[in-house]
């Protein structure tokens, strides 16, 4: 079996333990041999399921696989034959004396006539080497540090008594991200995709219903352009690495990642229809049953005060994630401007509310940062930077900041050694 194959079982095994398929597990452990559950082991001897003990040992060794081994099943079934002798049931104990102990005299035969002779006695603590034999309860805790001592050091086991260091519900994040990795592949993506079976792969039908804004609703935007640019999966399958960074499912996943635009620059803003996908957000989300193993991939990057980055949708929702960044051919993109704002300095970037859709919150090269509505080419909000103490600043600063005389926005800016200049009101 292959290295990923192997870790696939163990995925499968943690998913199975969160859904608490307890049998189910221990199954797939003891059919698989890639993982010996010390813990369940210890309460199977404790509880005397001797079966089930030989059962799922079974899956990792056999009798005469090596020394260890044999004193593991030797101790497991000389504990039951004196369990049944305890209980004065012969037959039983004769039963076990035939079936399971027999094996072991070809290799210590007079170590078993020793055992055979043990029904003769009335009771076995007779026997000078068990007379310290107490209850059934002590004696199966006394055997089971041997067992564990005997597992550690049998090389059959190596690898195979530690359970691998996986985030929670790692399965759950690996669908989530093929989910994803499907829905951006669609030609029609939807924004709000009702993913129902894993049976198939993922295809939006023909957009019907509710929609993310299109030429008939938004005549800022013109038409949309078809998707397009992403790569085809290859040719290794289900584990071959995604090469963009996907957002949880909601319903199976938390903290969908901010999507940020492409920067622009020039003096005016022309504003076209510069995104090919604009996210339309829907009701309010609650909270996430399982939590995300690559919660890392969200975007750190500060966010305005009442423009929130996080786009919260119903459980039976999956909310659509585009790739941050993507190579379009030219022809896609509109060249007809649609409004022109004037911010009075260079912008450096731009960035859409998720919600509502029309304001762009800009950024320029000189620190000013504008909120606008773009339907009403009204400037909503204006912050300029001002700078403390001019003259310890860069020389190229000082330069680029006389050319602008309009600076005047508050942030907090520090020197290289720590020297505060300026403060973001």
């Amino acid at each position: 079996m292959s290295s990923l194959s192997r870790e696939l079982v163990f995925l499968i095994l943690q998913f199975l333990d969160e859904e608490k398929f307890k049998e189910t597990v221990h199954k797939l452990e003891q059919e698989s041999g890639f993982y010996f559950n010390m813990k369940y082991f210890e309460d199977e001897v404790i509880n005397g399921n001797w079966d089930e003990v030989e059962r799922y040992l079974g899956g990792f060794t056999k009798v005469d696989d090596n020394r260890y081994s044999m004193k593991i099943f030797f101790e497991i079934r000389k504990q039951k034959y004196l369990e049944a002798l305890d209980k004065h049931d012969r037959s039983k104990a004769v039963e076990i004396l035939v079936k399971d102990l027999k094996v072991f005299a070809s290799f210590n035969e007079e170590l078993f006539k020793e055992i055979t002779q043990l029904l003769t006695l009335e009771n076995f603590r007779e026997n000078e080497q068990l007379s310290k034999y107490g209850d059934t309860k002590s004696a199966r805790a006394i055997m089971l540090v041997e067992l564990k001592k005997l597992i550690e050091a049998n090389p059959l086991f190596r690898d195979k008594l530690q359970f691998p260091n996986l985030k929670s519900s790692r399965l759950r994040t690996l669908i989530n991200q093929s989910l994803n990795w499907q829905h951006q592949l669609c030609k029609n993506p939807r924004p709000n995709p009702d993913i129902k079976t894993l049976f198939v792969d993922h295809s939006c039908g023909q957009p019907n219903g509710a929609r993310a804004p299109s030429p008939a609703n938004n005549p800022l935007l013109g038409s949309i352009p078809k998707p397009g640019g992403f790569p085809q999966l290859g040719a290794h399958g289900p584990f071959q690495p995604a090469p963009t960074p996907v957002a949880p499912l909601a319903g199976w996943m938390s903290n969908p990642p901010a999507v940020t635009h492409p920067a622009v620059s020039g003096g005016a803003i022309g504003f076209a229809a510069m995104l090919k996908h604009p996210r339309t957000p829907s009701a309010a989300n609650p909270s996430m049953d399982y939590p995300s193993g690559d919660s890392d991939h969200v975007s750190k990057r500060p966010r305005p005060v009442g423009l929130s980055e996080e786009v919260n949708l119903p459980v039976n929702m999956m909310p659509v994630t585009y790739p941050q960044s993507h190579s379009y051919p030219q022809d896609d993109f509109h060249k007809a401007v649609a409004r022109t704002l004037s911010q009075g300095s260079a912008p450096m970037s731009m960035d859409f509310h998720p919600v509502q859709q029309t304001l762009l919150l800009v950024g320029t090269n000189v620190g000013d940062i504008g909120l606008w509505d773009v339907g009403t080419k009204e400037r909503l909000v204006v912050r300029n930077f001002k700078v403390w103490e001019l003259g310890k600043c860069s020389m190229a600063l000082q330069a680029a900041l006389v050319k602008d005389p309009t600076v005047s926005v508050n942030r907090i800016i520090w020197s290289p050694d720590g020297t505060l200049f300026g403060k973001m009101s």
